[in-house]
């Protein structure tokens, strides 16, 4: 048999594809964007980073992680973290687009746009996204004295990787120390300790799980006379590298192109940020911005498998058909793109509300709601992606393409910034807060307006309000949101399947919807791409 004969029926490499224009739902929320500009820009993003180069970028970020040197030739304490020039390539390409930047300006859309392009970009690279989160959710703490030069910087799109003194930098990355060998989600349990010393502190104890060592400072909790408070601790002081040491990098499941370490402080240099005891309250804030990240993260896999999917289906000839013809394989794929298109448009929702600062309303279920959808949609993810790979059959396990990459990434966004029990716990949290019950079932009278249907599964679950803080009592508020969303901007056929099989009959434990008509019709939908071709 002939090497020609041998290669038949095997599938491309997926390339050059949009990951703006061939998006439906980026294509609905960019109508909330303030100008023509802001949409090129994200148009010529989605259009750049489908490319071959970007994707392989991508890859070899994960297949080269980084790795710790910890001292010099000459025996000096360096705790370098190196890394493979692809994930320098995809620093710089986020931060030119601004992904790391907390807007500053009321110009309507700007959270949109960066979540829009913050998306696309997990689609390529998951990794990368870790450093620019955490940089625009910390922003915010440090916008007053004595840090604004720290702002500044952080307002730069330009990347600059070089390890040295803050002063001597274009722009700065931050990160987040909150979590602790004998603590976990439970920040009481922190016993890093600050002692004063002058105008600063000196910090000592440990941190657990610490992403991106390399930044150039983090926000750090630790306890001031039996208070926690919140400090910013730089990388390098005047003095050269801080007390902060690297035990050693995590080998983890996946997020493989992104640093978290283990680290000591023995005397750390660091500053506090805001009032003595507000630290818990400070670093909330700053997950809860993060939080928001980890959805979109998480939808980002989600479409990003569906899209492997459908290309390789497409492709690929089974029992006399086309994958994507045989009636089983169509009901796998629906039922998935249902999945990914509802969780991108709750994300996105999600960050509509951060959009409205200034509406009590909308916060008020922004506080419910994003842990809801964290929970949900992370967890989604990961089914998805198994299932995603099974559509490759044994060519999806392999190590050469694309699918073992997203499946091992799904878990981090739904264990990260705190899991789903936590998730849950912060749903009960949020309604016992004053005006957050009456905000939410306001908002869902106004989002299930006369539809029936909808409104009987809202008072359902509001009837049974003593029950938040469970897990499947969270899991129906992502759901109802999901299917009023759907409603509201997915034709009426896509809509009613949706609420069919997510609230009438809950969700399946496995993923098929059987017995669609024109089920091509929802595919081409989906991804334009397969009408085109």
């Amino acid at each position: 048999m002939g090497l020609e004969q041998q290669l038949q029926n095997q599938v491309p490499d997926l390339m050059n594809d949009d990951l703006f224009g061939e998006d439906p739902a980026l294509q609905h929320w960019q109508s909330k964007l303030a100008s023509q500009e802001a949409r090129q820009a994200l148009a010529d993003y989605g259009q750049k980073l489908g490319s071959a180069h970007w994707r392989e970028q991508g890859a070899l970020a994960n297949r080269q992680p980084p790795q710790w040197r910890g001292w010099s030739a000459q025996g000096q304490r360096v705790d370098q973290v190196d890394f493979h020039p692809a994930w320098h390539q995809l620093m710089s390409l986020g931060m030119e687009q601004g992904l790391h930047i907390w807007p500053h300006q009321s110009e309507p859309g700007r959270h949109l746009q960066r979540a829009m392009g913050f998306y696309m970009h997990g689609q390529i690279e998951a990794g990368t996204l870790c450093p620019l989160t955490m940089t625009r959710a910390a922003a915010p703490l440090l916008q007053a004295d004595p840090f604004q030069e720290w702002a500044a910087k952080l307002d730069i799109n330009q990347y600059d990787s070089s390890d040295q003194l803050m002063t001597e930098k274009s722009s700065v990355l931050l990160g987040m120390g909150m979590t602790e060998m004998q603590g976990g989600s439970d920040l009481r349990g922190c016993t890093t300790e600050a002692h004063p010393q002058a105008q600063a502190f000196r910090l000592y104890g440990h941190k657990w799980f610490f992403s991106v060592p390399q930044a150039d400072g983090h926000l750090v909790l630790a306890r001031e006379h039996e208070q926690f408070s919140c400090f910013l601790m730089p990388r390098y002081t005047e003095y050269g590298l801080n007390r902060r040491y690297i035990r050693r990098l995590k080998d983890k499941l996946g997020n493989r192109s992104n640093a978290s370490a283990e680290i000591d402080f023995d005397g750390a240099l660091a500053w506090r940020v805001g009032q003595t005891g507000r630290g818990i309250a400070l670093l909330a804030g700053m997950a809860a911005r993060t939080r928001i990240d980890c959805v979109l993260g998480s939808a980002a896999l989600m479409r990003q498998a569906l899209v492997q999917s459908l290309h390789y289906c497409q492709h690929r000839r089974c029992f006399g058909k086309q994958l994507i013809d045989q009636p089983l394989m169509q009901a796998v794929l629906l039922d998935m793109s249902l999945e990914s298109e509802a969780a991108t448009h709750l994300a996105l929702f999600l960050v509509d509300l951060q959009e409205r600062a200034d509406d009590p309303v909308a916060q008020a279920v922004l506080r419910v709601l994003a842990p809801a959808a964290k929970f949900w949609v992370c967890r989604r993810a990961i089914a998805l992606c198994a299932e995603a790979m099974e559509t490759w059959g044994g060519n999806g396990y392999i190590e050469d393409g694309p699918m073992p990459r997203l499946l091992r990434e799904a878990p981090v966004n739904s264990i990260w910034e705190g899991s789903g029990n936590v998730m849950c716990l912060d749903v009960q949290r949020a309604l016992s807060q004053e005006g957050v019950l009456e905000a939410l079932q306001a908002d869902l009278r106004a989002r299930t307006g006369d539809d029936a249907e909808l409104g009987q599964v809202a008072q359902d679950l509001l009837s049974t309000v003593s029950q938040a803080g469970g897990r499947v009592w969270t899991q129906k508020l992502a759901l109802l949101y999901q299917a009023c969303l759907m409603r509201q901007v997915a034709p009426d056929a896509v809509a009613d399947l949706f609420a069919t099989h997510r609230l009438q009959q809950g969700p399946a434990t496995v993923f098929g919807l059987e017995g669609v008509e024109q089920a091509s019709w929802y595919l081409y939908r989906i991804w334009p791409r397969l009408q085109a071709s």
